[in-house]
């Protein structure tokens, strides 16, 4: 597969950050710019998006962002971050190429979404396809941000906005059906990484529901549900992530 669209950051131990489906990988910017001193950011693009080749969801974007890790020599020892869509793809990861990476730490993550979330995804594929992503931005907004959040960050949400309405249509909706079908319940029990889930309270996306029977099932899972976030909560409430996520990924012990 050529190569996908990569950026990266800072020094330390190497962590990997997956974004959402809505977003692309400028979406952890705030994220960057607190971790950057501790870790090496290997933020992607993931395929279609940006830059980076078009695969198949979910299984080849794993197989496409293993094998950047491969070409880029990062050791078994990296950590992966996933918002979303990047976090179910951090799971296909974990099934598909065993061992291959350390912890995971997921935002807004799920075994399987209920029928009514699979009817949304439908729709969103289809009027994506149809009239185009500017006339489905705000649905993908309300989504990604709580409603008083969005209220007073007029900016973010217009930068997200735009990022969004970029988004070629054909990824988008092959990503939605991918979602749509999505069911994990079968293989997590070979899931032999570490796993923090943390969902927003707010997250209507995902649940926090969702996130906590995911935490259930997996062998080593655990569930933190953090008040007054949604589903984007690395752009939300930055600082309160970054408190909750150090100690499970040796932040807090480094220098």
């Amino acid at each position: 597969m050529p190569e996908l669209d990569i950026e990266i950051f800072g020094g330390g131990p190497d962590l990997v950050l997956l974004h959402s489906l809505l977003t692309d990988r400028t979406s952890y910017r705030a994220l960057i710019d607190r971790l950057s001193g501790k870790r090496r950011l290997i933020v992607i693009n993931m395929p279609g998006f940006g830059s980076s080749p078009p695969a198949t969801p979910l299984a080849g974007y794993a197989s496409g962002i293993v094998g950047a890790m491969d070409d880029l020599g990062l050791p078994q020892s990296t950590d992966v971050l996933g918002n979303g869509l990047g976090g179910f793809v951090a799971l296909r990861m974990a099934i598909d190429h065993p061992g291959r990476f350390n912890r995971m730490a997921l935002l807004g993550s799920a075994i399987a979404f209920p029928e009514a979330g699979r009817a949304t995804f439908r729709t969103l594929a289809e009027k994506a396809t149809s009239v185009g992503m500017a006339a489905i931005s705000g649905a993908a907004m309300q989504r990604m941000f709580p409603p008083a959040f969005a209220e007073g960050h007029p900016d973010i949400v217009a930068d997200r906005t735009a990022v969004f309405q970029s988004i070629d249509p054909g990824i988008f909706a092959a990503a939605c059906l991918a979602l749509a079908e999505l069911d994990l319940s079968a293989e997590l029990s070979g899931i032999g990484n570490r796993v923090l889930i943390v969902t927003g309270a707010e997250d209507g996306a995902t649940p926090p529901a969702l996130g906590a029977a995911l935490a259930e099932a997996l062998p080593d899972g655990q569930f933190i549900e953090l008040a007054g976030a949604g589903h984007a909560p690395h752009i939300q409430a930055t600082d309160r992530l970054v408190e909750i996520i150090s100690p499970f990924l040796g932040l807090s012990h480094d220098a």
